[in-house]
């Protein structure tokens, strides 16, 4: 039987807040919670926002007065409102309404006769054009004579047509959380989501280790667009245009492969499997694939799946825009028939819409192999069997969708029944929309649900898509969209297309049923279809199950008794959650950053014909007998 790969913990921090405790996806659904869990998640805001602190262990306000969970609500609760999910971009991020760039002056002397101008020595050209001539005046000024005239560039100010993103909440810096020097905005995502995951297991880390071989855990992140702000790419790129230099950072921090990096080197201090697959806006998924099998096979017993991106910058807006693939200002303002544009509704999946909504976020989930979830009392969250993942085959063009994500979609449905029966699937099932809000996507995707749901008989579907709220995160899209889905299970809700008031008359739906409010299920949710699309031909689909059902395939599996003595001692995993989640919601997220701790040197590690043994592992890695190819010689 194969190992069923199982989410022991998951966190990060997108537009919606922070995802451990469903504290994102209670966000999403603020107004259908309980007045006790809005509340609840509204401090934790406030507190993340930096509009609240906290002495004593009490919520106070800059004059030190206490305050309750009530009078937080009623104090800042709009301002909280205002400041997460999508909306207008913030000036943190760049100033969209004079947005910097630099403009071509060709300057001549008047009728074609010479001009001069004065200038330092040390910022002459290097070589001089042909028809300057320079007098030196003194030790450090000289004075130039153009003959044929020079082109200058000015600094400039436009506004951009792309004025929304899903941002962190307003006043929130992962980098304030730990020692970030010269991390890129993407890395520091990384650093903070990994560690909230790590932490929203209630597992201690070293107790995990201590029941594993030092290479049975594994990591796989990655951000399609590396990293992108001065501290990587952007300024590699632009330092000497600027007039500066190219740091020693910039480069290596740029990688897109650095998000695995830097938990392994900072976070888990891990010797196991690693890698950063790429997949365009799939590429989540992408990573969770290849956690999934690396568990199912036995290859690894924990993994770390997760992305990271901060695309929230001048360069990224312009060359998605240039595309026309953006929702912009006056796209906007057309949908809504007015001036005033609403940019909290930039995203609309599924509905009128225009564009796509860039977003940062980072997303992390922590799986276990179900006997290692069992033997250490983890809770379960839910359960991940398959990721399908196909391309589009031949193209004309590479942004635009195509024929694979029928394979992923259709063989996800498929390999459910087998395991859910038919029945199940039906009336137990809804689709987490790549839904990108773009006019392509809602008639491809929507085409594509309807003739999967026609194809194995379910007549009304329920399909939400959580970038409605936060926005399109890239690589991290299809993690927000996981993390969406688990906050249903747990509440058995299911969040509304809340930024349209109708869908589009151009979507297919007549086996669908999009969900424009938030809804309480009727039925038990069972299983949820995370579909992702990308450019380039990159499709994927995973299907999840809820915690209740993988809970009775692991009663099965292990029978009734064993299955007991587990909920027992998950008591006390569950307990150092909430711990965990109390202290987070006053801002005490306790991020793992462990620079240069515990490192090894080669000469301490022990060698053998049988294994490696590593100093401060309870385990020694062990050789395993191989005989895939012994009948071959």
């Amino acid at each position: 039987m194969s190992r069923l790969p199982v989410i022991v913990g998951f966190g990060g921090f997108n537009a919606a807040g922070r995802s451990s405790g469903h504290h994102g996806f209670r966000r999403t659904v603020l107004e259908s919670l309980p007045a006790a869990d809005r509340q609840e998640t509204l401090a934790g805001l406030a507190v993340l926002m930096q509009l609240v602190k906290v002495s004593n262990d009490c919520y106070v306000d800059d004059e030190g007065q206490v305050l309750t969970l009530a009078e937080i609500e009623q104090r800042f609760g709009q301002q909280i409102l205002d400041g997460t999910l999508v909306r207008r971009i913030e000036k943190r991020h760049l100033d969209v309404d004079a947005a910097h760039w630099q403009k071509n002056l060709t300057v001549t002397g008047e009728a074609g006769k010479p001009f001069s101008f004065m200038t330092l020595a040390k910022q002459l050209p290097e070589p001089l054009p042909t028809d300057w001539v320079v007098e030196p005046l003194n030790a450090t000024d000289v004075m130039v004579t153009v003959y044929d005239g020079c082109d200058l560039k000015v600094d400039s100010y436009r506004s951009l047509a792309v004025k929304s993103a899903g941002q962190l909440p307003s006043g929130f810096e992962p980098g304030e959380l730990y020692p970030s020097r010269f991390h890129p905005r993407g890395l520091q995502l990384t650093i903070t989501a990994a560690s909230d995951a790590l932490h929203s297991s209630g597992l201690n880390w070293d107790a995990v280790m201590a029941e594993i071989e030092p290479d049975q855990v594994a990591v796989f992140a990655s951000s399609i667009m590396s990293q992108v702000d001065d501290n990587s790419f952007a300024g590699l790129m632009q330092s000497r245009l600027k007039g500066g230099r190219v740091t020693a950072k910039q480069l290596p921090l740029g990688l897109n492969s650095m998000p695995a990096d830097f938990i392994n080197a900072y976070v888990l201090g891990s010797f196991g499997t690693t890698g950063a697959v790429t997949g365009a806006c799939a590429s989540f998924l992408y990573n969770l694939q290849k956690g999934i099998d690396m568990l199912a096979s036995g290859r690894a017993r924990v993994v770390l799946v997760g992305s990271a991106e901060a695309p929230i910058t001048q360069e990224c807006i312009e060359g998605y825009g240039a595309m026309t693939a953006l929702a912009t200002e006056d796209g906007l303002r057309a949908i809504e028939g007015r001036d005033e544009v609403d940019f909290r509704r930039a995203s609309r999946p599924f509905g009128q819409n225009c564009g796509f909504t860039l977003a940062e976020s980072g997303q992390f989930v922590m799986l276990m192999d179900d006997e290692l979830a069992l033997q250490l009392g983890a809770d379960i969250h839910g359960a991940v069997t398959d990721v399908f993942i196909n391309a589009d085959g031949y193209k004309k063009s590479i942004s635009a969708p195509g024929p694979g994500n029928y394979l992923t979609m259709a063989k996800a449905v498929h390999s459910a029944m087998q395991i859910l029966g038919p029945d199940r699937v039906r009336r137990n099932s809804f689709v987490h929309a790549h839904g990108s809000s773009t006019p392509g996507n809602r008639t491809s995707e929507s085409e594509l649900l309807d003739r999967v749901a026609a194809a194995f008989d379910i007549l009304r579907w329920p399909v939400v898509a959580a970038k409605a709220f936060v926005g399109h995160s890239l690589a991290s899209a299809s993690g927000d969209q996981l993390i969406s889905a688990l906050g249903s299970f747990r509440y058995q809700l299911l969040p509304g297309i809340k930024t349209i008031d109708q869908i589009a008359p151009d979507v297919r739906h007549q086996h669908l049923d999009f969900c424009l409010k938030d809804r309480a299920s009727e039925t038990p949710l069972e299983a949820c279809f995370i579909n992702s699309k990308g450019f380039g031909g990159n499709n994927a689909s995973a299907v999840v199950l809820a915690p209740q059902v993988a809970e009775k395939m692991l009663a099965k599996r292990y029978g009734e008794a064993v299955f007991a003595d587990y909920c027992q001692r998950r008591e006390a995993t569950r307990s150092k959650a909430r711990s965990y989640d109390q202290q987070a919601l006053k801002g005490q997220l306790a991020t793992l950053y462990h620079f240069g701790k515990g490192m090894l040197n080669d000469a301490d590690i022990e060698l053998s014909d049988s294994g490696i043994h590593m100093p401060g592992y309870a385990k020694s890695l062990s050789f395993k007998v191989d005989e895939r190819f012994k009948d071959m010689l």
